[in-house]
């Protein structure tokens, strides 16, 4: 099957704008602008089943309908804060499909009304902001940014802004902030983006990678994408696999592909031939899925992976082989977190701080019952009780690890 999102892997020079034009480039933006009203637009996104790819998985076309219309200008925010331990898929399509995710915000910001946007890009990837800033000077000397587009009374300008290195702001709210130039905190929500968003203004903020299936999906039609994928997940999605792996990298498949194809098969699998003990199916911010042959031949969509006590997230798989000690994985994740907590609420500053000390005791060797147990109680205190989702994410390797991994803290296995 030929690549949807990755597609310079089949053709070569993408990233350059005559070459994405020969390849059927900004048709879709074209044909929404001149033949279709903004509503008819959502209404195509929101039938495709489009889910969005950042993480949490919503319903793109619907996020889009939520767009307050009384409430003047519109905004679209293209999260580029790609942070996540474990995820460098975004980094990927902006690098070298870059017109195609442009494309997709340009449709984006026509369906919602939206005369400006802005993607917010990682602190790290400076270089690459300054060649994307490049390829959209030359849409708007094409003609596809700017004023009066395609002979319409549609007009769109797209910037980029640099952030600075904080994981907290890829949650919306805290980068919706940090755009507006304050610190990088997230809201109290409600009122949502869609209603209060930046600067005040009603606002839609999706992944990169949601933004590059738009084209495809005004392109070809709804019923085209929902043809790939599975009912609960349509379409594509970019797997990065790293950890125990022989062949680390992104991985272009249809939702439905099971854990033992994307490993074995596309992975090359474990290193050394060495079982596989644990999968984290989103990066840092994951549940521990203890694994057994049932779990490699699940199909990899957001009901199934949560069937199996996870989340699937970004899709940032990291695998982990029978060398290596839970615990270890618990304090890097927690080291982590403890250190990108923003501080703006008590339960998540105080409990990423405690729980990283703790893990630390018990990685030096410390596994004392009272520590473990303390450990695993800090986490559950945690649970549903912090303003964003950084927290929670926090504890979902302490929780899961210490209650499916048990011999790896000298406990004793429960049933």
């Amino acid at each position: 099957m030929a690549h949807i999102l990755l597609r310079h892997r089949e053709i070569p020079r993408i990233n350059e704008i005559d070459i994405y034009e020969k390849n059927g480039g900004f048709k879709a933006f074209k044909q929404a602008v001149k033949n279709m009203e903004p509503t008819e637009v959502t209404a195509v996104v929101k039938d495709s089943s489009l889910r969005g790819r950042g993480g949490a998985g919503f319903p793109t076309g619907m996020k889009w309908s939520f767009i307050d219309n009384n409430s003047w200008p519109h905004y679209v925010v293209a999260n580029a804060d790609e942070s996540e331990p474990g995820a460098f898929k975004d980094r990927e399509l902006i690098e070298s499909n870059p017109f195609q995710f442009l494309e997709g915000m340009a449709i984006s910001s026509y369906a919602v009304g939206a005369n400006i946007a802005y993607i917010y890009i990682r602190g790290e990837f400076w270089e690459l902001t300054a060649t994307l800033d490049e390829k959209i000077a030359e849409m708007e000397k094409l003609g596809y940014l700017g004023n009066k587009l395609f002979g319409s009374d549609y007009s769109l300008k797209i910037y980029t802004h640099l952030g600075a290195g904080a994981y907290i702001c890829g949650e919306e709210t805290a980068l919706l902030e940090s755009l507006e130039g304050k610190r990088g905190l997230p809201r109290v929500r409600p009122p949502f983006p869609p209603s209060f968003g930046l600067y005040g203004k009603p606002t839609v903020v999706n992944n990169v990678e949601t933004f590059a299936n738009v084209p495809l999906i005004i392109d070809k039609g709804a019923d085209w994408f929902k043809s790939i994928g599975t009912p609960d997940s349509a379409g594509v999605k970019i797997f990065s696999l790293s950890g125990r792996i022989r062949k680390p990298g992104n991985y272009e498949l249809p939702f439905g592909t099971t854990f033992r194809e994307l490993i074995y098969e596309h992975g090359g699998g474990i290193i050394e031939g060495r079982p596989v003990k644990a999968i984290m199916a989103a990066g840092a911010s994951s549940s521990m899925i203890l694994v057994d042959d049932k779990v490699l031949d699940t199909p990899i969509d957001y009901a199934s992976v949560r069937k199996l006590g996870a989340d699937l997230g970004s899709a940032s798989v990291i695998v982990i082989d029978d060398t290596v000690s839970i615990d270890w994985v618990i304090n890097k994740t927690l080291n982590f977190f403890e250190h990108e907590s923003c501080g703006k609420c008590t339960p998540c500053r105080e409990g990423t701080y405690w729980m990283q000390h703790l893990s630390q005791s018990i990685h030096a060797g410390n596994k004392r019952k009272q520590d473990v147990d303390l450990l695993y109680n800090v986490a559950k205190q945690m649970q549903n009780k912090c303003l964003c989702a950084l927290g929670e994410f926090a504890t979902m390797a302490v929780v899961t690890g210490i209650e499916r991994f048990p011999q790896d803290f000298n406990l004793e296995v429960r049933e």
